[in-house]
């Protein structure tokens, strides 16, 4: 696959947290809680190095998109 399995994991934690950044007010705690990043510290940290934002500023610009075209 060309990763290593703990980035591999981590990205599939970062997918999952991203959704839930974009359509729910959950803390961000709790997003990263629920997404198994474990702290916000933690999802903040590899959104940084992923996608170069902050859980913040990702929900702000993402939030209410509406789905691409099926």
């Amino acid at each position: 696959m060309g990763t290593t399995p703990l980035r591999w994991l981590t990205a599939q934690r970062l997918l999952e947290a991203r959704p839930l950044l974009e359509s729910t007010d959950l803390p961000v705690d709790e997003v990263a809680r629920r997404c198994g990043l474990g702290t916000a510290a933690n999802l903040r940290l590899h959104l940084a190095r992923d996608a170069a934002t902050t859980p913040t500023a990702y929900r702000r610009a993402f939030r209410g998109r509406p789905d691409a075209p099926a």
